[in-house]
């Protein structure tokens, strides 16, 4: 899949969801776990739901929400708390096999136009810090992201950055 050749980015549907749901099951480790009725609930809240084909098969997507969505992931919450104008990437996957054609930075690019056309001036997302996820960290810090606080769970096994993205002029 390195080739760049045929990689169309297009609006997900209801077909994508056994390739979203696969995609997500390699990578459980670092998101949350989803199943079909969990992916359908987050698709209908998602103002932002977009997949990258390669050759006709999904290689990454991308998921965020808009403020005031009815989602009650305790990590958007934390953003809708302080903020207004962002927009909240749920999650992002790329396949191993697809790694190195940039599809990350293009869907946070995509994203970006999108959430200025919006009237939108964030992006916002977080990634584990405990235990680390440092390829997410890594791409993040490339992008320009900074941490603006942390999240941590009642036992202290899981802990998140949450990181904010000011958007140029231009949106991206």
């Amino acid at each position: 899949m390195k080739n760049a050749g045929d990689v169309i980015f297009r609006w997900a549907g209801p077909e994508d969801y056994a390739a979203v749901l696969a995609l997500n099951e390699v990578f459980v480790d670092v998101l949350s776990p989803l199943d079909l009725a969990a992916l359908t609930k987050l698709h209908s809240e998602a103002a932002y739901f977009r997949v990258v084909e390669v050759r006709g098969k999904v290689a990454a997507f991308l998921i965020a929400m808009k403020p005031q969505a009815s989602y009650g992931s305790d990590n958007y919450q934390w953003f809708e708390s302080r903020y207004d104008d962002f927009i909240y990437i749920d999650r992002i996957v790329v396949a191993a096999e697809a790694r190195g054609m940039a599809l990350g930075p293009q869907l946070y690019n995509d994203l970006g136009v999108f959430a200025a056309g919006v009237g939108l001036k964030k992006l916002v997302c977080e990634y584990n810090i405990q235990p680390m996820n440092e390829v997410s960290m890594k791409f993040h810090q490339r992008y320009g992201f900074a941490e603006v606080g942390q999240l941590g769970s009642d036992n202290n096994s899981k802990r998140v950055s949450m990181q904010s993205y000011e958007l140029p002029v231009s949106g991206v």
